[in-house]
């Protein structure tokens, strides 16, 4: 059995890894990303990371073992994905400036014919933010591959006055959720890490 993560995001990679989780696989599926206008985050994301799952199972062996993420910001019921350009970047930084909004990770596990789906949402509050700044953060060039524009690993942590929920899940992949959802599958990362430990 191989396990397949299903994305090139940096930030899932060395989640995975801090989980414990060796010798896994990555692809990068292509996946149209359209939804219905006006469908709920949480159901953007449960549908999108479905999606980019099952194209990956659809090249995999039947035992192995695929993980797909997909994340958004939600502001006011609109949905953020990553910014078209620096002007777009700009426009969401500035209306997520002093406002509370909402990030949303949805995730599937597949093996064979199972197949799990499930979301996190994570409440973030942002400070007010000086036109300048947001400039300056643009100019770092972090904004640009990021969920509504900001990664709270990186620099963007200086924008964020507080978090409510998973810290991990801003970052692209609710961990503790994850490791739910695996055990169902009957991978347990802390048994696979006490197992390590033991043969050291």
């Amino acid at each position: 059995m191989d396990i397949i993560l299903a994305s090139q995001s940096p930030r899932r990679k060395e989640l995975l890894s801090q989980m414990g989780l060796r010798g896994f696989k990555i692809t990068s599926p292509e996946v149209d990303e359209t939804v219905e206008e006006h469908m709920p985050p949480a159901q953007v994301v449960e549908e999108l990371s479905r999606r980019k799952a099952l194209a990956v199972a659809g090249h995999a062996d039947p035992d192995d073992l695929i993980i797909a993420a997909d994340t958004v910001v939600a502001l006011e019921g609109a949905v953020l994905g990553k910014p078209a350009d620096q002007r777009d970047a700009f426009a969401m930084l500035s209306a997520l400036s002093g406002n509370r909004h909402y990030v949303y990770t949805g995730l599937t596990v597949i093996q064979g014919d199972q197949v799990v789906t499930q979301h996190e949402c994570t409440t973030v509050t942002f400070r007010e933010l000086e036109p300048e700044e947001i400039s300056h953060y643009i100019a770092t060039g972090e904004p640009m591959d990021k969920a509504g524009a900001y990664g709270i690993q990186g620099y963007g942590a200086l924008l964020v006055e507080g978090i409510q929920g998973d810290y991990y899940n801003v970052m692209g992949l609710p961990v503790c959720r994850l490791g739910k959802i695996l055990a169902r599958f009957g991978v347990e990362p802390l048994r696979l890490a006490a197992e390590k430990e033991r043969r050291a």
